[in-house]
């Protein structure tokens, strides 16, 4: 029983204990940005799952792929105690295109400008590899997310008709880095 308990859960987000409590900002202070690697899965998943009560969580089986795909980068935003406040991943295709899969910031310590600073981390990760474009997908009624990423140079360039699980649907946005 234990090996299939085991095998479930690469395949089921991971939910967070206790009841839902109102979320308590994080006393200010500095963030890092590191590679998120491996070792981080388990913290990952916790702080993904926390961002995305109710969406799209990804599974372990995700994290885990995406953590050992040559062509994914990953970081994640630390405080210095070492706590992961937020998260970024990207693909980057064989076409030459980089796709933003998940970005995330943990709800205590939102509005500090943590995805900004992990979109900025990343865009200059690719330019250096000699990236000339980055999409990424946002819900339709994520006016913050959107509103970050315009800020950031991100235009609307489709809707996604249908594209959550919740059959909401999504923009897909693209910024060129040249």
């Amino acid at each position: 029983m234990a090996v299939l308990e085991t095998i479930l859960s690469f395949f089921t987000p991971v939910p967070v204990a206790g009841p839902e409590a109102a979320v308590v900002p994080a006393p200010p202070t500095r963030y890092a940005i590191r590679p998120l690697t491996l070792e981080n899965l388990d913290e990952v998943l916790r702080v993904n799952f926390r961002c995305f009560r109710g969406g799209e969580n990804y599974t372990k089986h995700t994290f885990s792929y995406l953590l050992n795909e040559p062509e994914t980068l990953s970081y994640r935003a630390v405080t210095p105690a070492g706590e992961m406040a937020g998260f970024v991943f990207v693909m980057i295709n064989q076409e030459g295109a980089a796709h933003v899969t998940t970005i995330g910031v943990a709800p205590e310590h939102r509005r500090r400008g943590i995805a900004r600073r992990l979109l900025e981390h990343v865009e200059r990760a690719l330019k250096r590899k000699g990236l000339s474009t980055v999409v990424l997908e946002v819900r339709v009624g994520n006016d913050g997310a959107q509103d970050l990423y315009r800020r950031s140079g991100y235009a609307v360039v489709q809707r996604i008709s249908s594209y959550y699980n919740n059959g909401e649907d999504g923009f897909l946005m693209m910024k060129s880095l040249l």
